[in-house]
């Protein structure tokens, strides 16, 4: 259970309960709200935290206000990044400073609500690793931010096996063990509850609530569509083959051998047993392109394979997780 020790300025020797995420970019506006209202939310609950805020790059004062506010608030620290790298680094960013038990990360543009924290802590106690935000009644527009949220989150837990309403909720709360098992590339931030059930968690998801852009404009558009199907795709293969490349690369390599092949035999045979000329017909290029495609798709999978191994032998990181172990010690 998290503590309920009353606490909001920490030694930096002491571990809070909570540590507060939140990527910034432009949102100068909502950056005094925000932090006034993650504190209250966090000492009306009890709770030791602490607030990392990450700019990214923000062009209009959002920098110099949260280093203003760093000097001021003992609860807060201000990450500034040296140019705008998006919001899978900032988070990165954020994750690599925190020191609490727990991680929560929300949106700066005060549309996730500081005071849902509580629930999703409550959530966590029951026993799982992460608590996603479903904005129930979300305040976007309908027609470009809701609906194709909804095909996109439909389509992503047909494809990762993780049914969430939600995907694009930034309100999470994540046990720091998790966390820590989680390297982020890429735009890969709205697939952490699909790589964090590739790590064995336990994941749940609660109603949160969502309000009105009050500052600012959004930061995304239909562009990003793109780059979702394209990350879509690698957290798909990382669940099925990441520690078994050769299963995929292998498979295909080796169905376009044998088809090759097979062309080739046949046109041999009618070659050979009847004489006629093969030189000018289709099948024999279809024959060479699938023998040559089936080489390297062959090839490539060994070589992915070595990789693998590679990367889990050189960072020592296991290709299981173990959750608990339950006995006595010797």
């Amino acid at each position: 259970m998290i503590s309920s020790e009353l606490s909001i300025a920490l030694p930096v020797t002491v571990q809070p309960d909570v540590s507060i995420v939140v990527p910034i970019y432009n949102e100068v506006e909502s950056i005094p709200r925000l932090l006034d209202a993650i504190g209250t939310s966090a000492s009306n609950a009890g709770l030791s935290y602490e607030i990392i805020c990450v700019d990214d790059g923000s062009r209009d004062g959002s920098d110099a206000l949260l280093k203003q506010q760093a000097q001021l608030r003992s609860d807060l620290k201000a990450v500034i990044l040296r140019r705008n790298y998006g919001q899978t680094p900032a988070m990165a960013a954020g994750f690599g400073q925190a020191r609490g038990k727990v991680i929560i990360t929300l949106d700066g543009d005060l549309q996730n609500d500081p005071s849902d924290i509580p629930n999703l802590l409550q959530k966590l106690d029951e026993g799982y690793d992460l608590v996603s935000g479903w904005r129930k009644n979300r305040q976007d527009a309908s027609l470009t931010r809701v609906l194709p949220s909804k095909i996109a989150n439909w389509l992503i837990g047909k494809v990762t096996g993780v049914q969430l309403h939600d995907y694009g909720c930034s309100l999470k709360a994540y046990r720091s063990e998790l966390v820590a098992d989680m390297n982020l590339y890429g735009e890969l931030h709205r697939f952490l509850p699909a790589l964090a059930f590739i790590e064995g968690a336990r994941i749940a998801e609660i109603p949160v609530k969502h309000h009105a852009r009050q500052f600012g404009q959004s930061k995304y558009g239909l562009d990003r569509t793109f780059r979702v199907v394209m990350d879509l795709l690698t957290v798909s293969f990382m669940r099925k083959f990441l520690t078994r490349p050769m299963h995929v690369f292998g498979l295909f390599g080796l169905a376009s051998l044998v088809a090759g092949l097979s062309i080739g035999f046949y046109l041999a045979l009618i070659k050979i047993g009847f004489g006629e000329d093969i030189g000018q017909r289709p099948l024999l290029i279809l024959a060479v392109v699938l023998f040559l495609a089936g080489l390297n798709l062959f090839s490539f999978g060994l070589l992915a394979e070595i990789s693998m191994r590679t990367y889990h032998e050189s960072q020592g990181r296991p290709i299981y997780r173990i959750r608990e172990i339950v006995g006595r010690e010797e």
